[in-house]
């Protein structure tokens, strides 16, 4: 039925494969946050209104969130590597306009059109890397790498985009990635296996109505943020976009060859993976977006000050992120999983107790450290539950459902964010007001947090450990796929 290339034993470059993947995939991310230090700076130099500004960011994350499935079944369809490459054509280039940008309407324009690269590269990258990496340890080490990248990527962007605004300019933020992205499009056919082409007929119905279902609803969901949840485009948008969703679930349920396969959601731990990520994702976009205006607004830090208090929570993300793989080897994925969340939860309810008398050492710095460690726990076995037992052929559709619920979490998340920091009254002092709507916030995202936990050990936690018994027992009879040991 397909014509896709098998997964090699060993990769020829296993290296470079895992150097180009995970710096293609870093530098989407970088995106995703180098911006927010850069913000004042970008509104200053192109005199933005707040709306304006606000959809810089927006207008990236809605064509993100709205086109990755399609993205995703473009790389199982298409060819994984050639559609990887295109992305990175598209996203460099973007990345070029924006920096270029002489007016807010060019640089919302380029961010939407980075949102489309953003949208194919990233299930790319990971279902390159799920073809190229056989199942074992060497896939354990490189999902944890790649799970890992998630998280640096997300707090080390905040550090190079204060460090550059405050430097040079917000555009090095975006002229960063266009020689990244040209070194990754020269490697890429030198060194990624190309998984073919598949024979068959194109989802058409599935991908329109996923892609406007998922847009409509990402736009809902940033619309609350500025005119709340009652508005009638907030109604219409949301409303729009869970009918669409609705459709789309009966399209895939009888075409031949779906966008999404509905098995996917056979396994709880798959479907566990998808919802935990969504939520937990959603506590942190509130945690990055509040903390650096309370260092910036409450604590007097300037853009690279900002970038560099995140310092402590890249750092021990990242060492505990390289601990994952010998880790997994002597306890179960989702044990770290839980581990992850239930480290990162009193470090976000710590911080949420941060005023405007707080140090940044006790303050700050110190729940960082355990919000880092909770990352470089949890994004690892976040990511393989989600492509965990996939097939091959739906390799991409499993990763772009990965990154759809990253993306997808990130726009609710923000959403929750800005609508409880909103319920504090305005009174007292702008700083006071602000701390106590960062107060806000950040409760709101230990809430999320604590249903994330709540999802992995309903879910994640007792399918892992039963298919793990009913592997060591040799006697046991292989559970069905979709059964409680999956």
């Amino acid at each position: 039925m397909e014509d896709m290339k098998p997964a090699p034993t060993h990769p020829a470059h296993p290296a470079a494969i895992l150097a180009i993947i995970l710096a293609s995939y870093f530098m989407i991310l970088l995106d995703n946050s180098v911006i927010f230090t850069a913000l004042p700076s970008l509104q200053a130099d192109l005199h933005l209104s707040t709306s304006e500004l606000t959809w810089v960011q927006d207008a990236y994350t809605l064509v993100f969130g709205g086109l990755l499935l399609l993205g995703a079944r473009a790389g199982d369809l298409l060819g994984r590597r050639r559609v990887f490459v295109f992305g990175l054509v598209v996203f460099s280039l973007a990345s070029l306009l924006i920096g270029l940008a002489p007016a807010g309407w060019w640089a919302i324009a380029g961010r939407a059109i980075q949102g489309i690269g953003a949208a194919i590269v990233a299930p790319a990258s990971l279902s390159l890397l799920t073809a190229s990496f056989p199942e074992g340890r060497e896939r354990v080490r490189a999902v944890s790498l790649y799970g890992a990248t998630a998280g640096i990527g997300a707090s080390l962007g905040l550090v190079i985009g204060g460090a550059l605004a405050h430097w040079i300019s917000w555009r090095a933020g975006f002229f960063v990635n266009v020689p990244i992205g040209a070194a990754m499009i020269a490697l890429a056919p030198r060194f990624l296996p190309e998984s073919g082409r598949a024979r068959g007929r194109f989802d058409v119905l599935g991908a329109l109505s996923a892609t406007l279902g998922v847009g409509a609803l990402v736009f809902g969901i940033i619309h609350t943020a500025e005119a709340g949840w009652n508005t009638p485009v907030t109604a219409a948008a949301v409303s729009a976009g869970v009918i669409l969703l609705v459709m789309f679930v009966l399209i895939e349920r009888k075409a031949s060859q779906p966008i999404m396969p509905l098995s996917l959601f056979a396994s709880r731990r798959r479907t566990g993976a998808y919802v935990a990520r969504f939520l937990y994702l959603g506590a942190m976009i509130g945690f990055f977006f509040f903390t650096t205006q309370f260092m910036q607004e409450v604590l007097g830090f300037n853009p690279l000050q900002a970038g560099l208090g995140f310092l402590p929570m890249t750092a021990v993300n990242f060492a505990v992120a390289m601990s994952i793989p010998p880790l997994v080897r002597r306890m179960p994925g989702s044990v770290a999983l839980v581990v992850g969340i239930v480290i990162t939860l009193p470090g976000m309810f710590w911080l949420s107790r941060a005023g405007v008398d707080a140090s940044y050492w006790t303050g700050i710095a110190l729940p960082m450290i355990l919000i880092g460690a909770g990352q470089g726990f949890a994004f690892a076995p976040l990511t393989s539950f989600g492509i965990a037992g996939a097939p091959a052929a739906d390799a991409g559709a499993a990763s772009g459902l990965v990154n759809t619920f990253h993306q997808v979490g990130t726009c609710l998340g923000l959403g929750i964010a800005v609508a409880a920091a909103a319920t504090v009254p305005a009174a007292g002092s702008a700083v006071g007001h602000l701390a106590a709507e960062v107060s806000a916030a950040l409760t709101a995202g230990s809430a999320l947090l604590l249903l994330s936990l709540a999802v992995s050990a309903a879910l994640i936690l007792p399918a892992d450990l039963a298919g793990r018994r009913a592997h060591r027992a040799p006697e046991a009879v292989p559970a069905p796929e979709g059964a409680s040991a999956r």
